[in-house]
């Protein structure tokens, strides 16, 4: 059976590798050496040095993906304000993860890209199905109006995910205001919400 701590201790030695170095020039064998174990050893929980770098994503992620599970049975609180707290809950999650990273190694673009679409693969295939159900809740209690909650769901964490992270395209704060707007107004004609009703959205996600 797996030892959990050396699970644990092999994440912990990359991201302590990552406040310095580029992953680009990370070796497994330095994984191992900073963990205190052998290199053979990090073969036997990771098949390769990016399996580690997505568990590492992975874990940082967990607490905002408990949230969002748990918010998916809280079916008295209204489906958007719902998404508003995951995304909040995502947003905070994905500037700890960031600051922990202080050094002019971390300004790379290609290194933020990199990270950025392990960040993007993780967070959509975990969220997208609690955004689908929280959203076919709200078309049930007749509080969406919408007939591909999957689609929805998939749209707007693409969306929220690629502008906040602003890497991918990057952009400035106002054109990423801009076009979070957008998608406040689309959600709103398309679930048949009242003009500026989801506003308190970007209250959330900026």
């Amino acid at each position: 059976m797996p030892n959990t701590d050396k699970y644990h201790q092999i994440l912990d030695a990359l991201q302590e590798l990552l406040k310095n170095k580029n992953i680009q020039t990370i070796s497994v064998s330095e994984i191992a050496q900073t963990a205190g174990i052998g290199k053979g050893s990090i073969y036997y929980y990771f098949p390769s040095k990016e399996a580690i770098m997505e568990a590492l994503v992975a874990r940082n992620y967990e607490k905002p993906l408990e949230t969002a599970r748990t918010l998916a049975t809280q079916t008295s609180i209204p489906p958007f304000t719902r998404m508003a707290m995951i995304f909040q809950a995502c947003r905070i999650s994905s500037e700890e993860f960031s600051e922990q990273k202080t050094t002019t190694s971390m300004s790379s673009a290609q290194e933020k890209s990199f990270i950025h679409q392990k960040y993007l693969n993780h967070i959509i295939t975990e969220l997208k199905p609690v955004l689908t159900e929280i959203i076919k809740q709200g078309i049930e209690l007749g509080e969406i109006c919408f007939d591909r909650p999957a689609a929805l769901a998939e749209i707007v964490l693409i969306v929220l995910s690629v502008k906040l992270g602003n890497t991918l395209v990057p952009a400035s704060k106002e054109e990423i205001e801009e076009t979070l707007q957008g998608l406040i107004t689309l959600l709103e004609k398309g679930t048949d919400n009242p003009a500026g009703s989801l506003n308190f959205l970007t209250l959330n996600i900026k």
